[in-house]
């Protein structure tokens, strides 16, 4: 079981996200008010702060949203998770659909923070059941 550290979102794709204080998912959407959202297989982005933490042990000032995860969690290795596993985060459901991305050469969370993690560490997932999710929230594998 993890905790969720901190709930991002922002209003285009290919920047960092901002910190809000809680975010809504719902099902064949993602995030209200987040540009990732829509009816694809990567709504909801996952990013585990321990990933995070190695980029900053590199000097790199990085605060959450920084990598353009949705969502920053703490101790739960998330890039361990195979696909189709299911996630209760907060009082919403979520499945893992991909493990990492690829990451085009013009992306601006590499160039503000010299590498991404995204495309070896973050996980993406689509929303099962509607639901809200903040920091401090639990976040724990429903069903393999």
């Amino acid at each position: 079981m993890g905790t969720i550290i901190a709930t991002c979102v922002s209003d285009r794709k290919g920047v960092q996200k901002r910190q809000v204080p809680s975010v809504e998912l719902r099902v064949g959407f993602g995030i209200l008010g987040d540009a990732h959202a829509g009816n694809w297989h990567r709504q909801v982005s996952l990013l585990a702060e321990e990933s995070v933490d190695r980029m900053r042990g590199l000097g790199f000032e990085l605060p959450p949203g920084a990598f353009a995860e949705n969502l920053l969690t703490r101790g739960l290795e998330l890039k361990t998770l195979p696909v189709g596993t299911v996630l209760r985060a907060g009082t919403a459901l979520l499945a893992v659909t991909q493990i990492g991305k690829e990451c085009h050469n013009d992306c601006a969370i590499k160039q503000s923070a010299g590498r991404c993690v995204m495309p070896t560490d973050g996980i993406f997932a689509v929303v099962l059941k509607d639901g809200a999710v903040k920091p401090g929230d639990k976040i724990e594998i429903a069903a393999l």
